[in-house]
């Protein structure tokens, strides 16, 4: 039955045309948060079929669609997904659901226009993930910074249109360099299919150059350090809603661009290269865990404490190739990227659930800075548990899903060089030192006279939030007791990316 239907291309239009006709539902704002809920939820529930009806056994790309889009320059509309990509759909259409849930009653301003740009911005995210042309992947690419951008401009905070220009300016400038490579490729292949420029014959050199321009706009959107100044503004400025979509998504789409175009397409060069990315990725990972310890804004703490997880990403990715190298098999190598995948889907839940704790008390107390705040836990025991969960979740305690992705790269880092291995473990002490400080002093900490005058009594969580962030409990609870579902469906992609290196003059 759901083999028939085109699921790529609903999840992918139901979406945005979902979002059109909120926006012209405009004026009838009782109307459109139902509506807009409505949209999201049978998105999500559209996107099940793709995990329950997926082929584990095999890493050719499923559900594919195509059709012809611009055939004299061999352009066609063509969407797939393998193991890789589908989880991170599934991810895309859970979280747009908690986002328009969490902006049911706090935003006041134009929410018409509000849920429509999430609406929109989910449909094209889908995009990127499942499609299979080159250009098509542009397209989406570029096409979802607009409905962000507006975000930030419109409903940030008071940098907000400071922070947005940022955020388009290095986003896409990297963008445009993609596109380049994008087009050399085809000029030497005839073809934008993706699976055919993973097959594509070229030197080192234009394979340099190649990875080099993919470099500028995956990186970017990592972000990996050093472009990573853009992602502190864009947080502490955006609504809770964008901050959330930004962390939990957004983030993993440079990370998903190096596996299924760097990695594939310039192995050599990813292979030449990998030891600066390992390099990049560790930079991140220690230097900005301790920038996150000194931070004063929560939402900032969150955004570096993001970076630094992330690099743990691309530090499992191009480590693979370190093991390849020196032990001549894949065994290792898919460990270490099967954790990083791991990681991204982890981060979407636990970042996610963070920043939507500081969208909770910024709404009661209108500041996220940690000085403001003491002793909640007195006054709201409810949210209490759940931030300080999650804040155990963010710095990998054994149990939930924070700590299999991270265990899974630091032990395969033991087969590349048992130093990197103990840099990367250090995101343990890091992370538990930034989140729980953060937690402790927030929560726990004395609070003076002065300011419980002016706090007055924080009201503990309803219903609504209490429903949002149980579910986020529940995922990470989960995948971190059990991630086999997970694991289960990337493996056989995972290994026929390594046998791809392997052929490669690795």
């Amino acid at each position: 039955m759901f083999a028939e239907l085109p699921l790529l291309s609903l999840l992918i239009w139901l979406p945005i045309l979902g979002g059109v006709w909120i926006l012209l539902q405009g004026r009838n704002e009782t109307a459109v948060r139902p509506l807009a809920l409505t949209v999201s939820i049978l998105t999500f529930l559209l996107s099940l079929p793709l995990y329950f009806n997926f082929n584990n056994t095999t890493a050719v790309m499923q559900f594919t669609e195509k059709a012809s889009w611009i055939p004299s320059l061999n352009m066609f509309y063509l969407l797939g997904v393998d193991g890789i990509s589908m989880p991170l759909i599934l991810l895309t259409t859970f979280i747009t659901v908690l986002v328009i849930l969490s902006a049911w009653s706090v935003i006041k301003t134009k929410p018409a226009q509000y849920m429509a740009a999430f609406l929109i911005m989910e449909g094209l995210m889908n995009g990127v993930f499942a499609a299979l042309d080159a250009m098509l992947f542009y397209v989406f690419w570029e096409a979802m910074l607009i409905p962000m951008f507006i975000i930030i401009g419109v409903w940030g905070g008071q940098n907000r249109v400071y922070a947005a220009i940022k955020f388009f300016l290095y986003t896409f400038i990297g963008s445009v360099l993609m596109l380049v490579a994008l087009l050399y490729m085809y000029s030497k292949s005839g073809s934008f299919a993706i699976l055919d420029l993973h097959h594509l014959q070229l030197d080192m050199k234009a394979q340099l150059f190649i990875f080099i321009a993919f470099f500028a706009a995956f990186a970017v959107k990592v972000p990996m350090w050093p472009v990573h100044t853009w992602l502190p503004d864009a947080h502490v400025e955006a609504p809770t809603g964008g901050s959330v979509v930004l962390a939990a998504i957004m983030l993993k789409m440079g990370t998903y661009g190096f596996l299924r175009f760097s990695l594939p397409i310039v192995p050599d060069a990813s292979k030449e290269l990998a030891m600066m990315m390992v390099v990049l990725s560790l930079v991140a990972v220690v230097y900005i865990g301790f920038v996150a310890l000194v931070q004063k804004d929560m939402k900032k703490l969150i955004a570096y404490s993001s970076i630094s997880h992330m690099g743990f990403v691309t530090l499992g990715f191009f480590m693979a190739f370190l093991i390849v190298a020196n032990t001549k098999s894949i065994d290792g190598a898919a460990m270490g990227i099967e954790g990083a995948l791991v990681q991204m889907i982890s981060h979407g839940f636990i970042s996610g659930a963070m920043f939507l704790c500081v969208g909770v008390l910024y709404d009661r107390l209108h500041s996220r800075q940690i000085a403001d705040y003491g002793g909640v836990a007195n006054m709201m025991p409810k949210f209490a548990m759940f931030a300080v969960l999650f804040g155990m979740a963010n710095a990998g305690l054994p149990g939930t899903s924070g700590f299999v992705g991270e265990f899974l790269v630091i032990l395969a880092s033991f087969k590349a060089n048992p130093w990197i291995a103990f840099l990367a473990a250090s995101t343990l002490i890091l992370g538990a030192a930034y989140t729980l400080w953060m937690v402790k002093r927030v929560m726990f900490g004395t609070v003076s006279p002065e300011k419980m005058s002016s706090v007055g009594i924080l009201e503990d969580l309803n219903y609504r939030e209490i429903f949002i962030l149980s579910i986020l409990t529940i995922a990470v609870l989960f995948f971190g007791l059990y991630p086999a579902p997970l694991l289960d469906v990337m493996h056989a992609s995972v290994e026929n990316l390594l046998q791809h290196i392997m052929q490669s003059k690795l």
